[in-house]
């Protein structure tokens, strides 16, 4: 269970998502390439949200199944995959998926929501085949204590952020962990670190929607992305 109804702002999270800098030309686009060849893949993509990633999941040949919390957010992502096999489903509860169902688990902007990564991460190894691949990003942990230096780093830190989507100013509710709490949870999990990535703003991203002191290909603390192999 999460802190943030999507429900409420469903509309305006994805139209603001569909061009918006972190989304469309940061997270999704680094993602797609660290992914690589998904054709013939089975893939999950887990609190999909209004389903960008399905889509273009899709459209490169991955076999996608997708689950939010949010009906509102699925009832969006039917609209542009109405064969798709999308769920409304708490990451919370045990995944409606048998053992060993899909190659790839890509949980995007995900986990940064939830106090308990244990039930989680334990139910993504369960789904994935024998050196099935996750692939996690997350708020930035390197950047917390510059953003909220009053607030605590070592340890899990919840917090709240206001944000505005398509004109409406909503707050975000986090949970903040050090990257030592993450590569604990992950090895618990049942997963072994492949890759840590810090990826740059996407080199064609329009000037007008870079953040400032932001860059056309250039790095900065955004989002940390993490490759793993299940056990």
């Amino acid at each position: 269970m999460v802190d943030s109804d999507y429900d409420q702002f469903a509309e305006a999270y994805a139209s603001a998502n569909a061009s918006g800098f972190f989304n469309a030309w940061y997270e999704k686009p680094a993602m797609l390439r660290l992914l690589g060849d998904v054709r013939g893949k089975r893939i999950l993509d887990a609190g999909c949200g209004s389903g960008p990633a399905s889509v273009s999941l899709t459209e490169a040949g991955g076999e996608v199944s997708g689950f939010d919390l949010s009906a509102a957010m699925i009832e969006i992502a039917r609209r542009n995959l109405p064969d798709a096999d999308l769920r409304v489903h708490d990451l919370a509860e045990p995944l409606p998926w048998d053992d060993d169902t899909f190659d790839i688990v890509v949980a995007s902007l995900v986990l940064h929501y939830l106090p308990n990564w244990s039930d989680p991460l334990s139910e993504f190894n369960r789904v994935l085949g024998p050196r099935g691949r996750l692939l996690i990003s997350v708020n930035h942990p390197g950047a917390f204590p510059i953003v909220h230096p009053d607030l605590e780093y070592f340890g899990v830190t919840k917090y709240t952020e206001d944000y505005e989507f398509a004109g409406r100013s909503v707050d975000l509710t986090f949970f903040h962990r050090p990257l030592s709490t993450m590569a604990t949870s992950f090895a618990e999990g049942g997963f072994r670190i492949v890759g840590i990535h810090e990826p740059p703003a996407d080199p064609d991203t329009p000037v007008e929607v870079l953040p400032r002191g932001v860059e056309p290909g250039g790095q900065f603390l955004g989002f940390l992305f993490f490759d793993l192999e299940a056990r």
